[in-house]
């Protein structure tokens, strides 16, 4: 992706509160489902993951096999806070 649109993309998602937050169970199928809706009807989406859902992977890690399970792009990490966009 350009960095351009890139950059448009972070400054967007400051602006927007996390629509889903990951909990202590991790990545399951039901949530995955969850985030390709929320991607599908806002495009960018941003997720908050609880440190435990990640069972001792990093973060990023853990956004990248998100993102391809969403078949979706990873535009920033930020802590706990991962941002995707369709």
């Amino acid at each position: 992706m350009e960095k351009e649109k890139l950059y448009q993309l972070r400054t967007e998602a400051t602006k927007i509160k996390p629509l889903i937050n990951i909990g202590k169970n991790g990545l399951t199928e039901p949530v995955i489902e969850e985030i390709r809706k929320q991607v599908k009807a806002n495009r960018l989406v941003k997720i908050k993951m609880l440190k435990t859902s990640v069972e001792g992977e990093d973060i990023r890690i853990s956004a990248e096999k998100l993102a391809e399970a969403t078949n979706t792009t990873l535009i920033d990490v930020r802590g706990s806070t991962v941002v995707l966009y369709r």
